[in-house]
Order: structure tokens, then sequence, then C-alpha cells
């Protein structure tokens, strides 16, 4: 997902009181805001769901269709 700088979408969400409380806590501690910090949890969550580049990679790995790479010097000349 590309950043877009500037474009921000303002919304509102209802958290348990307690559970909020304990994230304010935690973004003080990294010295973030609150909306920094959720931010920063959601980006980290969603960065790790794959693209379909490496959804196609990933199978090909499981299916054994990788080139085995015996010599590291040599397979990075042919690079």
């Amino acid at each position: 997902m590309a950043k877009k700088e500037g474009f921000k979408v303002q919304t509102a969400f209802r958290f348990d009181k307690e559970l909020l409380d304990l994230v304010k806590e935690k973004a003080k501690a990294q010295r973030r805001s609150l909306n920094n910090y959720l931010e920063i949890l959601m980006l980290k969550d969603v960065g790790n769901i794959p693209n379909d580049e490496t959804k196609e990679a990933i199978a090909e790995a499981r299916n054994g269709k990788l080139e085995r790479i015996e010599n590291l010097d040599d397979w990075l000349e042919k690079l």
C-alpha cells in the first residue's frame, strides 16, 4: 500500500476504557500520540498481508518450483 502524503481520513472508534487507558500509556512511553501509535500498530498488521506476486512466490516455494542455489557467487553473476 503506497502512503499518500497528506491524505488522512478522520474516523471514530469505540474502545473499552481500560484497554484505551493501557494503549495511551504505551503511546506515551514511546513518546507518540495516541493516533500515531494506533496507526503504527495497524500498519504493522496490514503490512504482513502478502500481495499477489508474493502469494504466487509462496505457492511456487511450497510446490518445490524454486531454483536451487549451489554457489551464491555464481548465481549472483547471472543476475
